[in-house]
């Protein structure tokens, strides 16, 4: 398995992953179980990062997530660009 890598966070997306996770009724465990299902290769305890904003998700991991939660892209990003206003 590859190491993730911790990046400079510049914005979090954290929040929303855990929202759509929430929303559709998914444990972390449960989410990550079937991300595996579908060949992306990630364990809970990676996921649960994302969603504290330790670690800059994967592309792969977001595609996956579009996928399974049927929402587009920008529900992910939503919000995030009030986080640039706010550090002005």
């Amino acid at each position: 398995m590859k190491r993730e890598q911790k990046l400079r966070r510049d914005r979090n997306m954290g929040a929303n992953l855990k929202k759509l996770r929430l929303a559709h009724g998914f444990s972390q465990s449960k989410l990550c179980t079937r991300l595996q299902h579908q060949a992306c290769d990630i364990g809970r305890s990676t996921y649960e990062k994302y969603e504290r904003g330790e670690l800059n998700i994967r592309v792969s991991v977001l595609i996956q997530l579009r996928k399974i939660y049927g929402c587009t892209y920008d529900d992910f990003f939503a919000g995030l660009d009030l986080e640039e206003n706010n550090q002005e």
